[in-house]
């Protein structure tokens, strides 16, 4: 267990306006208004398997010659890396700006986890619904996640995630915000599961 101040001691702290400078509360108050915040995925870019580009490739067809060979010589490696953009759109529903420091995330694909990590960016979100970008850089072993899969089940799992018209519906993705109040580092209460609407906090544990 955490014995740093949990966010909603810190929110009774500031309604009862105990924190002693602007600057603090200024940060606790983004922190309040992180609670409120919904989150999307709003695309998957930059999609490459074995460094080779495969947005918009169904199957092994699509490929000219020279990228089909150096997937069949990727195949034969211990590893076989997967890579993609993940851009998450954060939208700010209060009166005043909400912020993160960092956040944990957790990702997968139809519902199989893929990769977890921590992305060390801080975000600012504009208030009365503004919109704020978080592009976050993704690597995945596919050999080591989709162990026992064949070759063939391997690449099109790799060669079909763009999905339809470009909407990433096999994603879902579990975020843990962090902001910086005081010097101490306050989390989100629980996970928040992002799909690819605006839905709410949606916080699970």
């Amino acid at each position: 267990m955490m014995k740093k101040p949990t966010l909603f001691f810190l929110i009774f702290m500031v309604s009862l306006g105990l924190l002693p400078s602007c600057d603090v509360v200024n940060q606790a108050t983004q922190a309040v208004n992180l609670i409120n915040c919904e989150f999307r995925i709003k695309s998957v870019t930059e999609i490459k398997l074995a460094g080779i580009d495969v947005n918009q490739i169904s199957n092994m067809k699509d490929l000219t010659w020279s990228d089909a060979q150096k997937l069949m010589v990727a195949l034969t490696k211990p590893t076989l890396p997967l890579t993609f953009l993940l851009n998450i759109d954060a939208r700010n529903p209060n009166l005043n700006t909400a912020g993160l420091s960092n956040l944990d995330y957790i990702v997968f694909i139809d519902d199989i986890q893929m990769t977890s990590g921590t992305f060390n960016q801080p975000i600012s979100i504009p208030p009365n619904n503004g919109t704020a970008s978080i592009p976050m850089g993704m690597t995945v072993d596919l050999k080591q996640v989709l162990q026992g899969k064949s070759a063939d089940a391997i690449l099109n799992f790799a060669m079909n995630l763009s999905g339809t018209g470009g909407k990433p519906t096999r994603f879902k993705v579990k975020l843990k915000p962090y902001i910086m109040v005081n010097g101490q580092p306050l989390s989100y209460p629980g996970y928040i599961t992002v799909k690819t609407e605006f839905s709410g906090s949606g916080i699970s544990m």
